[in-house]
């Protein structure tokens, strides 16, 4: 069941807010702590057939309400003479506000500012405050500090339990929240309406996680690093494990502590690890067995659990050169093209490093360069290649470039790359925001350099590690629903 936090500024506009919600979900959180004015609850929560919570929090719990305690006492109990069909009471005033009418009481205890632990005996005080549904929210920004919380959801208890993550983990949250059957897990409405940062949208748990297919018979495929392409990456695998008809959808993970991880992967029953490639060197803890690319490179993107231990494999190399050997063409007579050409790697990170161990490899002429020099240089000593100073890229001439590096941006600043080191005849890759073309790719296409399409690098990269996973071929509807 799918609970939607919405956070209304104006009582004109409340019933609005309530109304788009209440067509997309099972529940409609009310927080009533961010109006600017004292509502009329009861008229405010007329009209709808959507079960109703209602919540006004403290800023030290994570609200809004501005106000004394006794007015925002006041609203709890005008709500709840209003019968909405929860109301959220904190630990500490669950005894001043009495059952009324069928409205349940969600007894909410609440820490943003550590992770928890003792959760069996705070249980039990809440059921003593009269609880009809317990609710967990702390921090939980690595999967270290959210395993306690679901130890509270997943456990068998006489009353439902609800746990709401801030920070990080708090997708991992909702979705296992799902796959355990807690009561209900939270969205946002739409992004900017959080109630918290980090909080999913109702777009995410639906559109990119598949929420609606996630049940007890789920098992996961564990997510690291999540950004815009890692987004795009999990709706096109679960869209590719749904036309297959298997039971998997992807996990985001956020490792904190890796000396327990196993321990909890084994819980979660997760055998594969998809990894953002720039940290791909935080990765290669995990496993037992590195293959060479992943340990040269010093940069993992996939980590499997196989009968031995776990095994770390690096395999965007071979993605984005084979895209890129395929625009400087092949032939007959040329079975290497990069073999001795002048190839810069600009950027720093698991990704450069994992580029930069393929380009040897196909006995590319090669230099490492970044905005930060200091990386760059270590990155050129791991490689045995040549370090180019940042400010010296436009003095050298280069037959590729490719941008390997997400925080690199165009401009004419010291630590900014000026698209003047694009010339024609050139050839330009930029992996470091795929499937999306950045404006510096953008730049070299204008400036007459030959550019390696950045979504097909991406395409090859996800069919990769879906077949990896799978054993399957990722079916081209998967791709093209996503990507069109």
């Amino acid at each position: 069941m799918i609970c939607i936090s919405v956070t209304p500024e104006s009582r004109r506009l409340a019933k609005v807010d309530i109304l788009n919600a209440a067509r997309q979900c099972d529940l409609v959180e009310v927080c009533l702590d961010h109006l600017v004015k004292e509502p009329d609850v009861a008229e405010m929560l007329e009209g709808f057939d959507t079960p109703i919570l209602v919540s006004c929090r403290r800023p030290e719990d994570g609200g809004k309400f501005k106000g004394t305690e006794e007015q925002r006492l006041g609203l709890l109990r005008q709500a709840i003479v209003a019968e909405p069909d929860y109301i959220e009471l904190e630990f500490d005033i669950a005894d001043k506000i009495p059952r009324y009418g069928n409205t349940k009481r969600v007894v909410s205890y609440t820490k943003l500012n550590e992770a928890l632990g003792n959760v069996d005996s705070i249980y039990e005080e809440a059921v003593a405050r009269k609880a009809d549904v317990v609710k967990f929210t702390w921090k939980t920004d690595t999967i270290d500090e959210a395993w306690a919380m679901l130890a509270a959801i997943n456990k068998k208890r006489e009353q439902p339990v609800v746990g709401l993550g801030v920070g990080k983990s708090s997708r991992m949250l909702s979705i296992l929240g799902l796959r355990y059957g807690a009561p209900w897990t939270y969205a946002a409405l739409e992004r900017g309406m959080e109630a918290h940062k980090d909080q999913a949208t109702l777009f995410e748990l639906d559109e990119v996680y598949d929420s609606s297919h996630i049940n007890s018979k789920t098992r996961f495929v564990g997510l690291i690093g999540f950004g815009d392409r890692e987004a795009t990456s999990v709706r096109i695998f679960n869209s590719g494990f749904s036309q297959l008809d298997l039971p998997t959808r992807c996990l985001p993970i956020h490792l904190g502590r890796t000396d327990k991880v196993h321990q909890m992967l084994e819980v979660l029953k997760i055998n594969a690890l998809v990894v953002n490639p720039e940290l791909g060197p935080k990765a290669l803890v995990l496993a037992d067995t590195v293959d060479s690319a992943a340990r040269q490179g010093d940069c993992a993107d996939l980590v499997f659990k196989q009968a031995d231990g776990w095994h770390a494999y690096n395999i965007v190399w071979k993605n984005a050169l084979r895209a890129l050997e395929e625009t400087l063409g092949k032939s007959s007579s040329d079975e290497r093209p990069l073999d001795k050409r002048n190839i810069v790697v600009i950027g720093a990170g698991g990704l450069s490093q994992a580029i930069a161990y393929g380009i040897q490899r196909r006995q590319g002429v090669l230099s490492i360069a970044a905005p930060d020099d200091d990386e760059a240089r270590q990155i050129a000593q791991m490689f045995g290649v040549r370090h180019i100073p940042f400010s010296s890229l436009y003095d050298r001439l280069f037959d590729v470039a490719i941008l390997a590096d997400s925080s690199l941006k165009g401009g004419s600043h010291r630590d900014e790359l000026n698209p003047t080191i694009f010339r024609p005849g050139m050839t330009v890759m930029d992996v470091s925001r795929m499937p999306e073309e950045t404006d510096l790719l953008g730049e070299a296409r204008q400036r007459g350099c030959k550019v390696v399409e950045p979504k097909d690098v991406f395409i090859a990269q996800v069919s990769s590690q879906f077949q990896s996973m799978t054993g399957q071929e990722l079916p081209a509807e998967a791709v093209a629903s996503v990507l069109g």
